[in-house]
C-alpha cells in the first residue's frame, strides 16, 4: 500500500514537472516582449479564476482558515518570485536562470528541515557541492561580463523556497481550494506592484492569450503538487516536481536554439543534478 501510494505520489509530481516546464518556457518567452510583473499578474487572475471554478464544480469542501492562509502566504511568495523569475528569464538564457532559480527553491527548503527534522544525510552534503558547483560555472562571467538575470534569478528562487515551505504548511485539505488561496494571493502581490510602478506596457497583443495560458499551465501544477505531497513523502514530491527546469531547457534549446559555452554546460547538470540530492537529503 505503501509503495502504490509513492508511485502515486510520484506520479503527480512528474506531472508537475511538466505544467510548470512548460509553464516558464511560455511565461519567459514572452517576457521578453511583455512586462513580467504585468504578465505574471495575467496569468495569477486567470488561474485564480481557472482553479476556483474547479474547486466549485467538484463540490470540494472547504479547508480550515488556518490552511488558507498558509497557502496564501505561500502564493505571495510564488507570486513574487514568479514576477522577478520571468523577467530573470526576459533578461538573461533560459537554460542557466531557470536552474539557479530551482536549485535555490529546493535548498532553502532543506535549511529550514535541517532545524526542524534534523541535519540531512550525506547525499544533501553532496548536492549543496553540486549547487554551489552549478551556480559558480552558471554566473561565470564570458568575455568580462556578468551573466544577466542572475541576481533576479536568486530572489526568483528565495520566492519560490519560501512556496515550498508554506505550502507544507497549509498541510491536508482539498488541493483546489489551496491552490486558489495561494493563487489569489499571488494576483495580490503582482497586482501591487504592478499598480505602484505603473508597470503596464503590452506592446506584444499575442502575450496576452500566452500570459492567460501559461497562469492556467502553472496553476494545474501547483493542485498537481501540492497532491503529490499530500499522497506521499514532501521530500519526494519536491525531488521530482523541482526537476521542471529540465523542461524549460530542452524547449529552450529546441524551439530557441539557445547556445552554451561547455563549461555553461556543465553547470547547468550540476544545478540540475544538485536538485535530487538536496531534496533526498
Amino acid at each position: 500500500m505503501l509503495a502504490f501510494g509513492q508511485f502515486v505520489s510520484s506520479s503527480y509530481a512528474l506531472a508537475t514537472v511538466a505544467c510548470w516546464g512548460v509553464s516558464d518556457f511560455l511565461g519567459g518567452y514572452t517576457a521578453r516582449r511583455f512586462q513580467p510583473f504585468f504578465l505574471a499578474g495575467l496569468g495569477h487572475l486567470a488561474g485564480t479564476i481557472y482553479v476556483a471554478i474547479l474547486a466549485v464544480a467538484g463540490h470540494q469542501p472547504l479547508p480550515p482558515m488556518w490552511h488558507l492562509a498558509w497557502a496564501a502566504v505561500g502564493g505571495a511568495c510564488g507570486g513574487f518570485g514568479l514576477g522577478f523569475f520571468y523577467r530573470a528569464l526576459a533578461q538573461g538564457s533560459m537554460g542557466l536562470t531557470a536552474p539557479i532559480s530551482a536549485v535555490l527553491g529546493a535548498a532553502i527548503p532543506a535549511i529550514f528541515a535541517l532545524f526542524t527534522r534534523g541535519a540531512p544525510r550525506p547525499l544533501a552534503i553532496l548536492g549543496f557541492a553540486f549547487a554551489l558547483v552549478g551556480i559558480w560555472l552558471i554566473s561565470r562571467p564570458e568575455g568580462g561580463g556578468r551573466a544577466e538575470g542572475l541576481s533576479l534569478a536568486v530572489v526568483a528562487g528565495l520566492g519560490f523556497a519560501g512556496f515550498y515551505i508554506f505550502m507544507d504548511l497549509a498541510g491536508t485539505g482539498a488541493a483546489f481550494w489551496l491552490a486558489t488561496a495561494s493563487r489569489a494571493s499571488a494576483l495580490v502581490v503582482t497586482a501591487i506592484v504592478v499598480l505602484a510602478g505603473c508597470k503596464f506596457s503590452p506592446t506584444y497583443p499575442a502575450g496576452f492569450g500566452l500570459g492567460i495560458l501559461a497562469g492556467c499551465i502553472d496553476v494545474s501544477g501547483t493542485v498537481l503538487f501540492i497532491r503529490a505531497a499530500q499522497t506521499g513523502r514532501l521530500d519526494t514530491a519536491v525531488i521530482l516536481s523541482s526537476l521542471y527546469p529540465t523542461i524549460t531547457v530542452l524547449l529552450a534549446r529546441i524551439l530557441l536554439k539557445e547556445h552554451f559555452t561547455r563549461w555553461k554546460a556543465v553547470g547547468v547538470v550540476a544545478a540540475l543534478a544538485a536538485v535530487p540530492l538536496i531534496t533526498a537529503g
